[in-house]
């Protein structure tokens, strides 16, 4: 039998083959958080050209305290780029040199709660303009990649799966730690307010079919706690109780090490039990004692997606990190769904 593994391969930073499944995505992801200013925020990108859709999403956390968020789906006619919704992503140098940009209106909200209820907070809150300008340099390697069998010529293939579309959350998918410098301006009737940024981040890509109803649920932490340590972990249980544990840690000058082993304990808190207070044990693949980071979310916004009548809630908290007194920041993502 031919070599298999998951593999990372240079062109994987740029887009992939539209495959044809109805439910085909291709994403980008960037977040960041600038300590010095308490200013961060995401952005994404999910083309879904078969559905004839992008998803544009924004979410900034403001030194005030306030969120600004926008959500779209802007009309795509293929999977050639992600330009879309006022967002345009693009890759300078592969897996080292980024730009991410946004002009386009964000809802500013002094309660982010209220996303809960989308149409409502839209209706009721201000809006601001938004220019965001980004460039966004590597400071570890990729992470991840796509389930590839080694060809007779040496080249690695991708692999049909055998699963159905409608179970797969993503084909491929790697992750990298950035430093993010730019530029934020909000206008709006107060008139212009000008950031400089200056800080750290992770980005994402995935390729393939998704549905966000696909797992059962899932924690996903990223961290940075400087420009040479970082990392990731997550959680997933899949809809046959199945979990899969996994991510990274990155520290500069050494390769990236594989987490084996996950176990997030979370506090929850107010009406809506959102997290608050987390704990994440991780051990890693080289067998070294377990890492214990506990978290403090600083900010925090409910998101929605809804398809075929399940109502799918993706909890964004900025959050800050303490790994034995090393502080650090980054996104605590909690997706669950709510009939369940």
């Amino acid at each position: 039998m031919a070599e298999r593994k998951v593999m990372l391969l240079e062109q994987d930073d740029l887009m992939h083959p539209n495959t044809g499944e109805s439910n085909f995505n291709e994403s980008a992801y960037y977040n960041f958080y600038d300590r010095k200013q308490r200013l961060g925020g995401f952005i994404r990108l999910g083309n879904r050209a078969n559905e004839g859709h992008a998803e544009m999403t924004i979410c900034l956390y403001l030194p005030d305290k306030t969120v600004g968020f926008m959500f779209q789906r802007p009309e795509i006619k293929n999977n050639e780029a992600h330009d879309a919704g006022g967002a345009k992503f693009e890759v300078v140098k592969n897996f080292e040199h980024h730009r991410v940009s946004y002009n386009g209106k964000v809802c500013i909200l002094k309660n982010p709660l209220e996303m809960a209820d989308p149409a409502q907070a839209f209706k009721t809150n201000p809006y601001s303009r938004a220019k965001l300008e980004l460039d966004y340099r590597a400071v570890s390697s990729g992470w991840g990649g796509e389930l590839r069998e080694k060809s007779a010529d040496g080249n690695w293939a991708s692999i049909k799966p055998s699963g159905a579309p409608g179970a797969e959350f993503a084909r491929g998918h790697f992750e990298q730690l950035g430093h993010a410098t730019g530029k934020l301006t909000l206008t709006d009737g107060g008139g212009p307010r000008e950031f400089n940024i200056d800080g750290l981040g992770l980005r994402d890509h995935s390729w393939g079919p998704r549905y966000w109803q696909a797992p059962k649920y899932y924690r996903w932490l990223t961290m940075n706690f400087d420009e040479g340590l970082g990392g990731m972990a997550t959680i997933t249980v899949n809809r046959d109780g199945s979990v899969r544990p996994g991510g990274f840690i990155a520290r500069k000058g050494q390769p990236n090490l594989n987490i084996v082993k996950v176990d997030i304990d979370t506090q929850f808190t107010g009406e809506q039990q959102l997290h608050d207070q987390i704990k994440v044990t991780c051990e890693t693949a080289d067998g070294a004692a377990p890492i214990v980071i506990t978290g403090k979310v600083l900010s925090i916004i409910p998101l929605r997606n809804r398809r075929a009548g399940v109502v799918t809630r993706i909890t964004e908290g900025m959050t800050e990190w303490n790994w034995d007194g090393k502080v650090g920041y980054g996104l605590a993502e909690y997706l669950d769904h709510l009939e369940e």
